[in-house]
């Protein structure tokens, strides 16, 4: 079969082959495997068919050869005898020489033989069309000659054996790597050894390469074998394998072997200073022993932690298995493996280490145990621990979120990115209880923004950028909010375990803005991954507030089952007021208050010991207030709203969560003003709290008599959901409207309604027959005027606040 070649070759050949002159030698040049044998054997049918001299393939000794076309291969195999031979003949007859050979060894009778050809062949890799044509017929598709050729490199010798082992998926067959087997098993220790650091990715560290090779510090030496090995086709000219050719390596070569090139590979490197990761990433389930071995894996697992935590565990684990002391590399491992996510692990290794007294790195140690039972809920222990470990920034903030106020503490050191940021932070929390909302929200925007290029591997009892979405949450700035724990996503801050939190974070963001939809996929989303106490109860919370805000009854039941738990898990403290004011709602809905009315009387503890800041008391006041107008309060309510009122006459920014409470406890006593109603309504919209506007509207609705002021503020609702106002209008009939307010019995009935329910399920739920349920739908029907059961279904959604519930 003839040969697959490019224009300028097959031209070249064609030229070549009508040459009849004497002496007119060819030279065939080519790393193995690049079809050397093939295109002098194709030359030589080439010449037959130009001249009619049948060209004569010459074996040693070459003697007796006279005249004619001689066809020699492999040229850089003879010995040098044989190559003088060769040389005369060229020089003293008139025959024509076509010689193949590699590019190296370039040894001088080989050289001198080569500097007589007029006409020299390169043969080059195939390019992408070349491949495809080498293809079978059923193969030769973009996609397969693409994959075929980005793993040979276009090397004509494993294109075929590729081509012939492929079945048609995009993989290397191990039938295409086993014709690899003789050419390694012939190569020079030398050469050997550049492959498997070829392998190993520092096939172009020259430094390293003159220890490994031990050829001494001469560059013409490691030439020599650099050369050596591209003359193989193995090695490309950027000094990498050709990725079939890696793949043979590593089937072919026992895994020892490589092994110990990758041990002798770090260990010189570490000797240097330099990075030794990607040698041991390798090697970390393989066993290997040894000093060296330890030191190496120890300095890789270090390299590893700030982007592969998981990574770094193992490779301390490796370190471990090759001799080093476990107790000498516990607290580094725990911190990886906190990274990581595994928070027991990290306990475990962690607590070892601090209750042996002769352990190196016990403060080290400290603070991983620390950031743990920080994110378990126990901040009271944590902050101990972290104040052992002389981490006083993190103590300080321990101890503020369980109610002991501490003054923050100076920096004593360099004032690097990280030590700026936790001194930022700590400044922050203090003044989110003494001081200005507003500025304890720009430091932790501050604080967020210095950690994010060196967060990632610090190991956080929590992020600047959650503490700061927190404040942003409890004062009205969600967008605030929201950038800070997207660009902490988007950094990785604090590794795994504050993944989680900063996800659930910016689902209630979404359930506040009354994206109920995003909330419960950014909730599932969130709990793909282990969850901790202080996740868990967010997460029962977002599970809680969507069904609530969806009018979903059953929703709630069930959301309330595994709140128990969660509630118990973990004990109250200053972050996780956000939460338990949703809880308080959800209790007084499900009529069982009593569940979380020994939190709700510690967190008002934790509030009087910080004196009140009012940043922090807004989510348990507001909480606070729908609880007790759902449980018939009016005295409890009113004492929320007066404690908003006061925080209010502090800071302007708490005006409108005033405004909006004030308004509830008058629509919820019967006094509508419509005007006051959508004010207060889009005070509520502009400071990010979509649902609560809207149900505030919706809710005003219900409650007047007035049609006029029912249809405004029902379009109101609509309008701030997003969606689009009624086109019925009332009458201009100068008669007195009938009532068109809604009682209590009709609003229970309407929210089970539009969840879906049938009247009989609705009835069974309320103890009431099916009929009755479909008299109070009849009369809610004829008061809100709607002319279908749909429009009645979408206005009844916005009157509960449902933003999702199908038809």
């Amino acid at each position: 079969m003839s040969p697959i070649l490019d224009r300028a070759i097959a031209a070249q050949v064609d030229t070549v082959a009508a040459d009849r002159r004497p002496g007119a030698h060819v030279g065939i040049v080519a790393p193995g495997g690049y079809g050397k044998t093939t295109l002098l054997q194709h030359l030589g049918t080439a010449v037959h068919a130009a001249t009619g001299t049948e060209p004569v393939i010459a074996l040693p000794p070459f003697d007796q050869v006279t005249d004619g076309v001689l066809l020699v291969d492999d040229a850089h195999q003879l010995d040098d005898a044989d190559l003088r031979d060769l040389r005369r003949i060229a020089t003293t007859t008139p025959v024509r020489l076509v010689v193949a050979a590699r590019p190296w060894p370039r040894r001088g009778p080989v050289a001198e033989l080569l500097d007589l050809v007029q006409d020299q062949l390169l043969l080059a890799p195939f390019d992408a069309a070349q491949v495809r044509a080498a293809l079978p017929a059923r193969l030769r598709t973009d996609r397969h000659a693409e994959f075929v050729h980005a793993q040979t490199g276009g090397v004509p010798a494993f294109v075929d054996r590729l081509a012939r082992a492929l079945d048609g998926e995009l993989d290397v067959p191990t039938a295409a790597l086993a014709g690899f087997h003789p050419e390694l098993a012939r190569l020079d220790e030398s050469v050997l050894r550049f492959l498997l650091a070829a392998e190993a990715g520092v096939a172009l560290n020259r430094d390293l390469l003159v220890d490994l090779l031990d050829t001494g510090p001469g560059a013409t030496d490691i030439s020599d074998v650099v050369e050596a090995a591209r003359a193989t086709g193995l090695v490309g000219t950027a000094g990498a394998l050709v990725p079939i050719a890696q793949r043979a390596i590593r089937l072919l070569i026992p895994v020892e072997r490589r092994a110990w090139i990758r041990q002798r590979l770090a260990e010189l490197q570490l000797a240097r200073g330099g990075p030794v990761l990607p040698l041991m990433r390798p090697l970390a389930g393989t066993g290997i022993g040894g000093d060296g071995a330890a030191a190496a894996f120890e300095t890789a697992a270090a390299e590893a932690l700030p982007t592969d935590p998981a990574l770094a565990a193992r490779l301390y684990a490796a370190a471990v298995t090759a001799g080093r002391a476990p107790v000498d590399v516990a607290a580094r491992r725990a911190e990886a493996l906190a990274l990581a996510g595994d928070l027991d692990g990290a306990l475990r290794l962690a607590d070892q280490v601090i209750t042996t007294d002769n352990a190196p790195d016990r403060r080290a140690a400290a603070t991983v145990a620390a950031a743990a039972l920080a994110h378990r809920g126990q901040l009271g222990r944590s902050a101990e621990l972290y104040r052992w470990a002389g981490a006083d920034h993190f103590a300080a903030l321990g101890s503020i979120g369980v109610g002991e106020l501490t003054e923050p503490v100076a920096d004593d050191g360099p004032p690097t990115s990280l030590s700026s940021a936790l001194s930022l932070m700590a400044q922050g929390m203090h003044e989110s209880v003494v001081g200005r909302p507003m500025t304890a929200l720009s430091t932790m925007v501050r604080a967020a923004a210095t950690l994010e290029p060196v967060g990632r591997g610090v190991l956080l009892p929590d992020s600047p950028a959650a503490l700061g979405a927190l404040l942003a949450l409890h004062y009205g700035e969600l967008g605030t909010a929201t950038s800070l724990l997207e660009r902490a996503t988007a950094a990785g801050t604090g590794g795994a375990p504050l993944a989680t939190r900063h996800r659930l974070l910016l689902a209630w963001i979404a359930m506040a803005r009354g994206d109920l939809t995003r909330a419960a996929d950014g909730l599932a989303a969130a709990r793909r991954a282990p969850s901790e106490p202080r996740d868990a109860l967010f997460a029962v919370a977002i599970e809680l507030g969507v069904a609530r805000r969806a009018g979903d009854a059953a929703g709630l039941g069930r959301a309330w089952l595994q709140a128990g738990e969660a509630v118990l898990r973990h004990p109250v403290d200053l972050f996780t007021f956000l939460p338990l004011g949703e809880l308080t709602v959800a209790a007084a809905r499900v009529r069982d208050e009593g569940r979380v009315a020994a939190h709700l009387a510690e967190a008002r503890a934790l509030l009087a010991r910080l004196g009140d800041p009012p940043l922090w008391a807004v989510p348990l006041w507001w909480g606070g207030l729908h609880a007790a107008i759902v449980a018939g309060q009016p005295d409890v309510a009113e004492e929320h709203a007066e404690s908003m009122a006061k925080a209010a006459a502090r800071d302007e920014q708490f005006g409108t969560v005033a405004t909006a409470a004030r308004c509830w406890l008058d629509v919820t006593a019967g006094t509508v003003d419509a005007d006051a109603v959508e004010d207060a309504a889009r005070g509520l919209q502009a400071a990010g709290f979509t649902w609560d506007a809207a149900r505030l509207a919706g809710h005003a609705a219900t409650r007047t008599a007035d049609r006029t002021a029912m249809v405004r503020l029902l379009d109101c609702a609509r309008v701030i959901q997003g969606k689009p106002v009624s086109t019925r209008r009332p009458s201009s009939d100068p008669e007195p409207a009938p009532e068109v307010s809604l009682s209590d019995r009709e609003l229970q009935v309407a929210e089970l309604v539009v969840s879906g329910l049938t009247y009989k399920d609705v009835g069974d739920r309320l103890f009431i027959s099916a009929k009755t349920v479909e008299h109070h739908v009849a009369r809610m029907r004829q008061r809100l005027g709607a002319s279908s059961r749909s429009e009645l279904l979408s206005q009844l959604r916005t009157l509960v606040g449902s933003g999702g519930v199908r038809e």
